[in-house]
């Protein structure tokens, strides 16, 4: 096997630069170097990977097309389903709680009223 020489100038094994030897038509073997692998983003609330995203680097996110990065969904490519679903029951519960407790105190004020009549 031949020598080969490094075409930049870092020469240590970091992550960010790993090289393959390749075969060009010349018949010369060169280095090539290797991009990282992107990564699925993550559930911003339980950190589980996305389904339906494309996995990709951060700047190769931004050329890319809107379909590749989110799914048809509220907080499609922020959230998963069970978070939404969560987020949802979460609000109405909320909202029917304020509408339980208007109602008691409506009741509590009307028994007053006709306590105050006799």
């Amino acid at each position: 096997m031949q020598r080969l020489t490094l075409r930049r100038r870092l020469s240590y094994n970091t992550s960010s630069n790993k090289r393959k030897k390749v075969k060009t038509p010349g018949g010369r073997v060169v280095y090539i170097y290797v991009k990282k692998r992107g990564t699925v983003p993550k559930c911003g609330d339980c950190k589980i990977s996305l389904p339906g995203i494309k996995p990709s680097r951060p700047m190769q996110r931004t050329r890319m097309s809107k379909r590749l990065k989110t799914v048809n969904r509220t907080y499609g490519g922020s959230r998963c389903h069970k978070c939404v679903r969560d987020r949802i029951m979460r609000a109405f519960m909320i909202d029917e709680q304020k509408v339980i407790l208007q109602l008691v105190k409506e009741h509590k004020r009307r028994e007053r009223l006709s306590q105050a009549a006799k």
